[in-house]
């Protein structure tokens, strides 16, 4: 299954806002076009998918890296779940849309896809890319780049950068102080959920 490229507004009305598919709110529909609830009984099945589906979005991974994510994590001493997460969390595109540096997870992985993120001076144009803790992320010394980040940062003032990660705004650099902690993520997905989905399948 490629990636989603379809309309997020569809996503969001049925999963709620994943931070890293979109930096927008939804306004709520008017009352008129509301349907009753139904009091049919959701499945144990449908429970899980909905989860696995957040955290896919949210994270802009096709079906087939996420399950290639989970039986990773399997393999990894520690629990599954946290391990999935922190894997997911240390990735390029993420740790560059943690830093403030891009208003969503697509966008940080356009950043690089365009080659204007560098790790340690080198250039790196892998959104998957496992960032490690020492690592320093930095723009290209050209203007176009800077300009994009400066921008970002500035929309995103009060944004509260995770523990792990620390930020120059002067510099534009940001570094990997250590792997994140689960209390950092703060994201409404039970993963346990997502890794009893995928139980059959890895």
């Amino acid at each position: 299954m490629s990636r989603y490229r379809g309309p997020r507004v569809k996503v969001i009305r049925r999963l709620g806002a994943p931070p890293g598919l979109t930096s927008k709110t939804l306004k709520p529909k008017s009352s008129h076009n509301d349907r009753p609830t139904s009091n049919k009984k959701v499945s144990q099945y449908r429970i899980r998918l909905e989860e696995k589906q957040k955290l896919r979005f949210h994270y802009g991974l096709t079906e087939r890296q996420l399950l290639k994510y989970v039986r990773i994590a399997r393999k990894t001493k520690g629990s599954t779940g946290q391990v999935l997460l922190q894997s997911l969390e240390m990735r390029l595109d993420n740790t560059i849309f943690r830093l403030g540096m891009a208003p969503t997870i697509p966008g940080a992985r356009q950043l690089v896809n365009h080659k204007h993120v560098a790790i340690n001076n080198n250039i790196v144009d892998i959104p998957s890319y496992n960032c490690k803790p020492g690592d320093i992320i930095t723009m290209r010394d050209k203007q176009k780049s800077q300009s994009i980040i400066t921008k970002n940062i500035n929309l995103f003032q009060n944004l509260k950068i995770p523990s792990h990660l620390t930020f120059d705004s002067i510099k534009l650099c940001g570094s990997i102080n250590q792997t994140i902690n689960r209390e950092w993520i703060n994201l409404k997905i039970n993963e346990l959920l997502v890794v009893e989905y995928y139980s059959r399948q890895v």
